[in-house]
């Protein structure tokens, strides 16, 4: 991060409280990290909570350390709270974005405005869980609460989270369970709680549960997912929102529809940064994202006028072409901008059918099928480190490949392109996949957007419908939102698949598509420059406080990722490796390490051979203390259930603490 400025010397010096707690109604105490300006309780400011299960202490404290303290040397109170059974505080957590997490923090909030050193205004700030929980306590309308800054995050929980993509079953659901299990599952740091932190983290093993299950249960967008989606009611938040994601992120489609929707001030921000703040996210161009917060904040917290309010709804980074990479350090393009988003300012430009071609004139009348094998497709992250998809040229042998002529003009696009479709079915389930590729002129496909339905969710992801085979049907796929400029001379591309492994798991049997090219078409939302784009001020240089202190006991290893075909079995396997290392953090003497490993599995001809297994380990030491929590879970995609088989063993130094295997089967739901 050398492009970073570290701020050491503030308007106001501040000061830290390590370790406070927050009392709940019930008894249960929240722990708390505070840093504040040391001339608070004379002057009084607005507090900033994060609110998160990921471990205050020694989980999300480097990134703490470069944010809170900035936002309290520019008059405010940085707060980091963690989630009941969680990090240290007590209690048991049973699960993601429950009311008594939301009952839990209007209490915090409750509890914070009243200190002698806060004004009695708070705001929340998060990316991903805390993006989330930003916007669910907002709906919940307390009276402290007068801002949000969200990203990264979601309006429904269902259509755009890690769980289900289009009624699909998301290989997410795995990964992301394993990591959230792990980290319920580890316990809280003894020089905070005391002796009672070997009981603490046995009520934690025995009480938070493995929350895939619940995942795995619910397969439809039901009154799970419906709590805690404020698209349920935007009216119930009231509160100015500001919605950032980047294009590199899957969070994106949330940003557009609150900015449609949120009945009061809100504004978007989209840059080409993965799942992260964007002062320190990548790819590039980073910004001065603590300063365009605390343009925010000073607004909404303390009432002064920073120009914020008056400036356009929406920003967006419209990428220009890039050769395709696995990561891009950074994505050359412009920022554009919005008054409002309601599609205004963006026309279609329609693409028919016909075999091979995308055209602007009448399309075939061809009917065209496609069967894909189980392998196809990529995986699609939102990771800190955003693993983008290479050549997606590579994908044509498993696909309909639809191509334009070249361009004679330029065209930029902004928001969701989408593919109406006239097809039928063999098959009462399958998968339909839409790869959007930009052709650049040495005949590399670069990733634009991607859309994947299960077809049996084609009307609604609750009522849902199987295909009755061979009967025709037109359906129409949003693809994800993308920023995108494409040069005169330069193709588009739609790839049709019936399979994006591992990003979603294969149907429960081989299916055949048979596409009409009548009729069927890929609309592109064409937004043409304007005069304003080239007037937008800049945004000021990437700022942090100062970096908190580590010592690298044991080199980490990067991320590597194999993909292996068995010339026995013919199974290929994805394998993903991943080893944080050993590091001592010095101001709490904490010893810290993390590994992880991901496999998915799958037969080209079989998609029931398809299971995937994830293993995530965590280990504290300090002196004499070490604990060690290491859990697995491998997902199988059998033809009528999925099974499910978990692991978990937990050390405390050599004493066993807990060694406990389950298998659970779930009957699948047209999925």
């Amino acid at each position: 991060m050398d492009d970073i400025r570290v701020i050491t010397e503030f308007p106001r010096k501040v000061r830290e409280i390590e370790n406070l707690w927050i009392p709940l109604p019930d008894g249960v105490k929240l722990a708390a990290r505070i840093w504040l300006p040391e001339d608070a309780d004379a002057d009084p400011v607005p507090a900033i909570l994060e609110y998160l299960p990921y471990r205050k202490r020694d989980g999300t404290v480097e990134g703490d350390a470069l944010t809170h303290p900035y936002f309290a040397g520019h008059g405010y109170a940085g707060v980091r709270v963690d989630i009941r059974g969680t990090g240290d505080s007590e209690g048991v957590c049973r699960g993601e974005y429950l009311k008594q997490e939301q009952d839990d923090c209007l209490a915090v909030i409750e509890w914070l405005a009243q200190q002698p050193w806060c004004s009695g205004s708070v705001g929340m700030i998060g990316y991903s869980w805390g993006g989330f929980n930003g916007l669910q306590v907002a709906a919940r309308r307390p009276p402290a609460l007068k801002a949000v800054i969200s990203l990264c995050s979601t309006d429904d929980r269902y259509t755009d989270d890690c769980h289900y993509l289009g009624g699909a079953q998301m290989c997410d659901n795995l990964r992301w369970g394993t990591i959230a299990w792990a980290i319920a599952m580890t316990p809280p740091d003894p020089a905070l709680v005391g002796e009672r932190w070997r009981q603490m983290w046995e009520q934690r093993l025995n009480g938070n549960g493995i929350w895939l299950h619940d995942w795995f249960e619910h397969q439809r967008r039901d009154d799970f997912y419906k709590h805690g989606s404020i698209c349920e009611d935007y009216s119930e938040v009231e509160v100015p929102v500001y919605a950032v994601s980047g294009w590199a992120d899957t969070y994106l489609n949330p940003v557009f529809r609150m900015l449609e929707n949120l009945p009061g001030p809100r504004k978007g921000l989209i840059g080409p940064w993965g799942h992260q703040y964007p002062h320190i996210a990548m790819p590039g161009p980073r910004i001065g994202f603590l300063q365009e917060c605390l343009r925010w904040w000073d607004q909404h917290l303390k009432g002064i006028d920073t120009g914020i309010a008056d400036e356009p709804m929406l920003r967006a980074w419209i990428q220009d072409p890039a050769h395709p990479a696995a990561l891009h350090v950074e994505r050359p393009g412009r920022w554009v901008a919005e008054p409002s988003w309601s599609g205004a300012g963006v026309s279609e430009l329609s693409f028919n059918l016909a075999p091979h071609r995308l055209t602007e004139k009448e399309g075939g009348k061809e009917v065209l099928d496609i069967r894909s094998p189980a392998t196809a497709g990529t995986y699609r992250g939102y990771g800190v480190t955003p693993l983008l998809s290479v050549d997606e040229g590579v994908e044509a042998d498993n696909a309909l490949v639809f191509e334009s002529e070249p361009l004679t003009e330029a065209v930029e696009i902004l928001g969701f392109p989408e593919f109406e479709v006239t097809l039928a079915c063999d098959k009462p389930v399958a998968i339909l996949s839409a790869t959007l590729s930009l052709v650049l002129e040495d005949g590399a496909a670069a990733d634009v957007s991607y859309g994947i339905l299960n077809l049996s969710h084609r009307y609604d992801d609750l009522d849902i419908s199987p295909m009755v085979p061979g009967k025709p049907e037109t359906v129409r796929l949003q693809l994800r939102s993308c920023g995108q400029r494409f040069e005169p001379g330069q193709r588009v591309r739609l790839a049709i698949a019936t399979s994006h492994w591992p990003t979603v798991f294969p149907g429960p049997e081989n299916a055949s598509l048979s596409l009409h090219c009548k009729g069927s078409r890929l609309i592109l939302p064409v937004r043409k420059p304007q005069a304003q784009d080239g007037t937008l001020p800049s945004f000021a240089a990437p700022e942090s406080a100062q970096p908190m202190a580590k010592e690298v006991l044991k080199p980490g290893e990067p991320s590597r990722a194999d993909l292996v075909t068995d010339q026995i079995t013919g199974e290929t396997t994805s394998h993903v490796t991943s080893d944080m290392g050993t590091v001592l953090h010095p101001h709490t003497g904490m010893i810290v390490s993390a590994k992880s490993t991901d496999r998915f599995t799958v037969h080209p001809d079989d998609p029931n051979s398809a299971r995937a297994t994830c293993t995530r380990e965590r280990s504290y030491a300090r002196g004499d203390w070490k604990v060690c929590v290491k859990v697995s879970a491998t997902v199988r995609g059998l033809r009528d259930v999925w099974r499910i088989e978990t692991r978990i063993v937990a050390h405390d130094g050599e004493e066993l603490v807990l060694e406990r295997d389950e298998v659970k089967e779930f009957v699948r739901d047209l999925n």
